[in-house]
């Protein structure tokens, strides 16, 4: 049964800003705002003709609850426009690409806005449940008295130890590991280096470097402008300076007496947000649109959260088997790059006999992917990671490597806390 095909028409994304132990200067909502407008300002049609605005974000403030019917408000879209949010974690900004394509093939939306975002420096701090419960004390004393008495009770270090948001949030509750605690896991069982983790992170660094320089980013990143008028035009994460030998430096982070993961060898904490505008054939005739790509397919996976790395080999191997595809049949692939360990694991997992055949049930192994055509402009680790926004980043910058290279197919996938994977199958013209 063949399927209504589904464009992506045009896209922009945010610079990346990378979180520097403080509230960034834009709230997730003014992020996806920022790239939203830049977006529908070069289209041929008015942002209240969309049929809806899906928006992915993992964490949004209390204030932007439901923050894509906030942002397709800020953006014009009129009263009449749907706006909701979907939240995979890392995935998203996939997610809500995905949920947009399954609209679109079953006729109930025409065009869509679709998209990532988070502000991950404005993650709240928290407090603690002895501090919860001193506050409903205080509240419910009657007498002056009372008030008096329980604020004596107060314990200044209930005060001092708050719970920090984004720690809570990258902890997976029920194997009750950090997500750089599964990096660990990933690199004991394939037997990564040290070396090996930061040599691949010098490379993305280098990658993202030389793209910028070749303005391979200039169609996608739309710039900023922050509280003070101050432009904000490129991802600032990226270190010109990383070499093996400044990284070899760092101290692991989340086994501090055996690990290797290190802050140098792991995505950024960082703020961005991103754009798709997805339509069918009927609008892109309709109102005359250019057509960047298509999205082919889709294929979502899940797996143990203590190994949550490998979701990328659990996701895109039967999205390559459903549609007669081996490893570097693809043009180009965009891994996202939680951690350099991660992405090393899901080459060696393809790569292994064992894996493929007990986790993946394959009679042989996929292969070797051909380094070449992966993330060949760089990825999270230099760019950061904005974990809303990520899923539909890589979506976007792999169509944008397809054109420029004449590639005709490319797989996007990430891994997702909680032990899941996604990928996208995309094409060009």
């Amino acid at each position: 049964m063949s399927r209504p095909p589904v464009y992506v028409v045009d896209g922009a994304r945010t610079p990346f800003l990378k979180a520097r132990n403080a509230p960034g200067p834009f709230a997730a909502s003014d992020l996806a705002v920022a790239a939203g407008r830049a977006l529908l300002l070069r289209q041929n049609f008015a942002p209240d003709q969309l049929d809806e605005v899906i928006l992915g974000c993992a964490s949004p403030s209390p204030d932007e609850v439901n923050i894509g019917r906030v942002v397709a408000l800020r953006l014009g879209c009129g009263l009449k426009v749907p706006g909701w949010t979907v939240m995979r974690n890392c995935a998203s900004g996939m997610q809500a690409l995905d949920s947009a394509l399954v609209n679109i093939r079953e006729g109930r939306a025409q065009l869509v806005l679709a998209g990532g975002v988070d502000a991950l420096s404005r993650a709240p701090l928290l407090y603690n449940d002895k501090m919860v419960l001193w506050f409903a004390r205080f509240a419910g004393a009657k007498s002056m008295g009372a008030k008096a008495s329980a604020f004596l009770s107060l314990n200044p270090a209930q005060i001092l130890s708050p719970i920090i948001g984004i720690m809570r949030g990258l902890t997976d509750p029920v194997v009750g590991l950090m997500m750089g605690q599964t990096a660990e896991n990933l690199a004991y069982r394939f037997g990564i280096t040290r070396a090996e983790m930061d040599a691949f992170s010098v490379r993305s660094h280098q990658r993202v470097a030389a793209a910028q320089d070749a303005g391979h980013y200039a169609e996608e990143v739309v710039p900023l402008y922050d509280p003070k008028g101050e432009a904000l035009v490129a991802d600032d994460g990226v270190r010109r300076d990383s070499s093996a030998e400044n990284l070899a430096k760092l101290k692991p982070f989340f086994d501090r007496k055996f690990g290797n993961i290190t802050a140098g060898n792991s995505s950024q904490i960082t703020d961005g947000g991103a754009w798709l505008i997805l339509a069918s054939a009927q609008a892109v005739e309709k109102h005359k649109l250019p057509v960047l790509g298509r999205i082919v397919d889709t294929e979502w996976a899940g797996l143990d959260p203590a190994q949550m790395g490998l979701g990328p080999v659990h996701a895109s191997t039967p999205l390559l088997q459903r549609n007669g595809l081996a490893l570097n049949d693809l043009d180009a692939w965009e891994i996202n790059e939680a951690f350099a360990a991660q992405v090393i694991a899901c080459l060696r997992a393809w790569n292994d006999p064992a894996y493929c055949k007990e986790q993946l049930g394959l009679a042989a192994p996929l292969g070797e992917l051909d380094q070449a055509k992966l993330n060949v402009d760089g990825g999270a680790i230099a760019l950061g990671h904005p974990v809303g926004a990520s899923g539909a980043r890589i979506v976007l910058h792999l169509l944008n490597v397809l054109k420029r290279t004449g590639g005709k197919r490319g797989i996007a996938s990430i891994c997702i806390g909680g032990g899941q994977g996604g990928a996208m199958l995309v094409e060009r013209p």
